[in-house]
């Protein structure tokens, strides 16, 4: 069986990707060689409060914060990681204790945590987010919503053991 020609089509379908011929001839994208830890974000850990409570949600909820927990290197998914949760509120201040709140991971590594709908603070509607378990290093997240009328808000981590 002989190669598949590359076309204009091919070239801008994969641009920007590596290609490899596969055992059957056929063009297939290259295979990331790992996934890069996720570096933590300044000002991230303002009004941090350690051993945050693993709760149902905080307070009256109507916000969803999302995203997902993986191993640096493999990207594989992390089970039952502790993910704090904090952020200025329709309910309270970000440095306020019933602010916060914690979650764990789903075996496919990822969380969700209903909270009050976050609104600006200092100008910019954000959440705060910590991996501090102790397992991998330690990474504080600082999203930025798009919209301030935005009800959900993902953060993504990627851990390297400590």
């Amino acid at each position: 069986m002989k190669n598949a020609p590359i076309t204009r089509r091919t070239l801008l379908a994969t641009s920007g990707a590596t290609l490899v011929t596969g055992a059957s001839g056929l063009l297939v994208p290259a295979q990331a060689q790992g996934v890069a830890p996720t570096q933590t974000m300044r000002g991230g850990s303002n009004n941090y409060r350690p051993g945050a409570p693993i709760v149902e949600r905080i307070g009256g909820g109507g916000f969803w914060m999302t995203g997902t927990v993986r191993r640096a290197g493999d990207g594989a998914p992390l089970a039952g990681q502790r993910i704090q949760i904090w952020a200025h509120t329709t309910e309270g201040h970000e440095r306020d204790e019933r602010s916060h709140g914690a979650t764990l991971t789903d075996a496919n590594g990822e969380f969700r945590l209903e909270m009050p709908q976050i609104v600006p603070a200092f100008g910019q509607a954000h959440g705060h987010l910590a991996y501090d378990s102790g397992e991998f290093e330690t990474v504080f997240l600082r999203p930025v919503m798009d919209s301030p009328n935005d009800t959900t808000l993902a953060a993504h981590f990627v851990l390297q053991p400590a």
